[in-house]
């Protein structure tokens, strides 16, 4: 974390940083799941780095005992979550891929080169870009499936272009077509399938998966604690009325046995009354 400009304010980088620390805790026994919930919901409420920094504080990175990693105030281009971050030019980390009665992956991160060219014969491959950087801002997926099968995996955001032709086989194409975000990668799938397909799918990460769960799961105990609130308000809305309802029962009785002590006290002296007439 950084401990020298606490006021500083935090990233949503470094706040999923922050979060992938405490999964790995979890997931190590370092943390039950009441405090883990509660930490994940400061690490999303968290503003600055300093509200950041005890959240991790006695806790390693991961596997392995490693001390908790500080927060840099300079942005890391490969994972700032701007697509223009992820387009940092280069050859690329692979280029090529080959599955013969035998499967591939390229997944994790990796830079997609300008063109990569994959094969599979009695095979499949999978050719996952959700964490990956891009070599340029325009890449070529060049798939070769000779009864076999490749998927490829796009993060949200990224526009696809299908180009591939299929013979007794075919490209998927229920992607293309929808918009990229402003910046973002295109995508292009091109090569040719002979009893065989190319797949083209559009999946979030593994990470914003987890994000989005705990978000869905914080919203439900929040309307669980609202529901709570309104249950116990109701009861003591009825206990109110009940105990209102009951003084003015006493009220009313207190009053109408006044009364008639009032009334018994006037019929003694009418008998009184009537007496010492008689008796004169």
């Amino acid at each position: 974390m950084t401990e020298d400009a606490p006021e500083l304010r935090a990233s949503d980088a470094d706040r999923e940083r922050v979060a992938e620390v405490l999964r790995d805790a979890l997931a190590e026994g370092r943390l039950d799941m009441e405090e883990f919930g509660e930490r994940l919901d400061a690490t999303y409420k968290a503003r600055t780095y300093g509200e950041l920094a005890p959240i991790t504080r006695d806790l390693p990175s991961g596997p392995g005992g490693a001390p908790a990693p500080r927060i840099s105030m300079t942005k890391e281009p490969a994972q700032s979550g701007s697509w223009a971050g992820r387009i940092v030019g280069g050859e690329g980390s692979s280029t090529w891929a080959v599955a013969i009665m035998s499967g591939f992956q390229r997944k994790g991160r990796w830079t997609v080169p300008r063109r990569f060219n994959c094969f599979a014969f009695w095979g499949g491959g999978e050719i996952d870009l959700r964490e990956a950087n891009f070599a340029d801002g325009e890449v070529e997926i060049n798939c070769i499936a000779i009864m076999g099968g490749m998927q490829v995996i796009v993060p949200p955001g990224v526009e696809v272009l299908v180009r591939g032709l299929g013979i007794m086989g075919g490209f998927d194409q229920r992607e293309e077509g929808v918009p990229g975000d402003p910046g973002a990668p295109r995508v292009i799938v091109t090569g040719f399938a002979f009893w065989g397909g190319v797949g083209v799918e559009r999946k979030l990460t593994r990470a914003e998966r987890q994000r989005l769960k705990e978000e869905r799961r914080q919203e439900k105990l929040d309307r669980k604690a609202s529901l709570r609130e309104l249950g116990e308000s109701s009861r003591d809305e009825i206990h109110d009325s009940h105990r209102r309802m009951l003084e003015g029962h006493h009220d009313l009785m207190r009053d109408r046995s006044r009364e008639r002590r009032e009334e018994r006290r006037e019929e003694r002296r009418e008998e009184r009354d009537r007496r010492r007439r008689r008796e004169y």
